[in-house]
């Protein structure tokens, strides 16, 4: 591809011959003839003068003047964001694979009341129940299960080995990754005066409305009544339990080995880092932010807030005590000090006291 048809692809201004070649993408520190490449983060603004690619896809206030004054400079391409260009300029060297061939395989066993769309494709060994939906252009992984009545949108992708329980809607251009189940019973259990557990019945289902993104081997639990719902464009990572009525706000993501306890509700465009808790029916404003291994015990109703910590606190307030904690072994020695010398002093003070109530002579 010509630089110059890059340039109208990204929309981005070219500084440059638009008619050099670029065959592949590559790291700034990497890159060499051919290669298009980028600068997004100021930690590699030093290989801006150095590296050797043809191209550099660039801010578009971003000072080349060093590059420029270079015998042979590369190309620059300026564009509003050059991380999310370089993203679709990966994307059209490096075409994902396709996950299935066109067609259904023979040994899918597919319920003859289900309703498969135009175009979808049906891998080795999946199960399609009774009365489900698979939208047009959707792909259905080998070894994947597919309960009574689930509902499936248009362009969806189910990797292998998925389970859909029954009820189970999903919505347009959905990714859920292998290994992942979703609509399993929440866990309720009742206690009985004999001290055993009567399972509470779990009659909802799970909602995952368009673009979601579910990764590898995540649980996420039907509601006991009602609806579990992961809303549009929120992203999970891999190995995150989401139990039964949580509700995800909008393009919030949530990284890896989190877990979420029943009835939580957590808004709109939010970050959550890796094994955090977060305890049952509580309510999380839109826009928070929650460092990794934080536990938070508590609602968060201010929009935008930043916490970390176990149990969970303002961000600044938090770091404070991490600061202070390391501090901790000073100050025992230093408090160890002052009681030895208060102690001294008492017993001086005593002695004192004594001599000055001796009688005179």
């Amino acid at each position: 591809m010509k630089l110059n048809e890059l340039a109208v692809m990204l929309d981005a201004e070219l500084e440059g011959d638009g008619e050099v070649e670029i065959h592949r993408v590559a790291r700034i520190e990497d890159a060499g003839s051919g290669e298009v490449t980028f600068l997004a983060n100021p930690r590699y603004q030093p290989f801006l003068n150095t590296t050797r690619a043809s191209a550099i896809i660039v801010s578009r206030n971003l000072d080349s003047s060093g590059v420029r004054s270079r015998p042979s400079p590369p190309a620059i391409l300026r564009t509003t964001d050059p991380y999310l260009a370089f993203l679709r300029v990966m994307a059209r060297f490096n075409p994902p694979p396709e996950p299935l061939p066109p067609g259904i395989h023979p040994t899918a066993v597919i319920d003859p009341s289900a309703r498969i769309g135009e175009r979808a494709r049906i891998g080795a060994h999946a199960v399609i129940g009774r009365k489900a939906v698979i939208g047009r252009d959707s792909i259905i992984g080998h070894g994947t299960v597919i309960g009574d009545s689930v509902t499936i949108g248009d362009g969806t992708l189910i990797y292998h080995n998925v389970t859909l329980r029954e009820g189970t809607t999903i919505g347009a251009r959905v990714i859920v990754h292998s290994g992942t189940s979703i609509g399993a019973d929440g866990f309720g259990f009742a206690p009985k005066p004999d001290g055993s557990y009567e399972k509470v019945p779990q009659l909802g289902i799970v909602v995952l409305e368009d673009d979601v993104e579910i990764g590898a081997n995540c649980t996420i639990d039907r509601a006991t009544m009602g609806e579990t719902r992961i809303k549009r464009g929120a992203k999970l990572d891999n190995l995150i339990q989401v139990a039964h009525n949580v509700v995800i706000g909008e393009d919030t993501v949530i990284a890896a080995l989190t877990g979420i306890a029943g009835s939580v509700k957590i808004g709109k465009k939010s970050m959550i880092g890796g094994q955090v808790g977060i305890a049952g029916h509580l309510s999380l404003a839109d826009g928070i932010r929650i460092g990794a291994q934080s536990g938070i015990h508590h609602s968060v109703k201010e929009e935008g807030q930043s916490m970390f910590g176990s149990p969970a606190l303002p961000h600044r307030e938090a770091f404070k005590i991490q600061g202070a904690m390391t501090q901790l072994p000073e100050l025992l020695d230093n408090v160890r000090t002052l009681r030895k010398s208060v102690t001294a002093l008492e017993e001086r003070l005593s002695e004192l006291a004594a001599t000055v109530r001796k009688p005179n002579p």
